[in-house]
């Protein structure tokens, strides 16, 4: 009977302590600071869903990919071409409807717009953890760079 009681006990104080545990998104938000200029934060009006490629300052170019729909939310990324360079990259839509959306991008997309300026191409590597996002990166990043040829 003692043992009874006291796997009961045991049992009993397992299943309270799991579900009073507290994890990381149940309390305040954290923040990350992300780096200046690494990318551009959502609009606050929707852009068009169409690719386009607009003239810029004096001898480059802006080019605008399609939205990619992922299942976590709109990737639309943008080119800045300067005498067939990729000189900067801004993502003016990406998942970002929760806070472990801004957390994932938050990392994600530095990375993301750094390979892009460094590989000058679509061919880039996806991000560990951020599959859905780089995939939709990449699927943008691609319509961009078709119209910018």
């Amino acid at each position: 009977m003692k043992r009874i009681v006291l796997w009961f006990l045991g049992t009993a104080s397992a299943v309270i302590l799991m579900f009073g545990y507290h994890t990381s998104t149940s309390g305040p938000q954290a923040t990350t600071p992300v780096p200046a200029g690494t990318f551009t934060p959502p609009p606050t009006t929707s852009p068009s869903a169409s690719a386009s490629a607009q003239p810029s300052v004096a001898g480059s170019s802006t080019a605008t990919g399609d939205v990619a729909q992922t299942q976590w939310g709109p990737v639309q990324v943008q080119l800045t071409v300067q005498s067939g360079k990729i000189t900067a990259v801004s993502v003016p839509q990406y998942p970002n409807g929760n806070h472990r959306d801004a957390e994932i991008n938050e990392y994600a997309l530095p990375i993301l717009i750094n390979e892009t300026v460094q590989a000058q191409s679509a061919q880039i590597d996806m991000v560990s953890g951020a599959t859905v996002t780089s995939d939709g990166y990449i699927r943008s990043l691609q319509s961009a760079l078709d119209h910018v040829k």
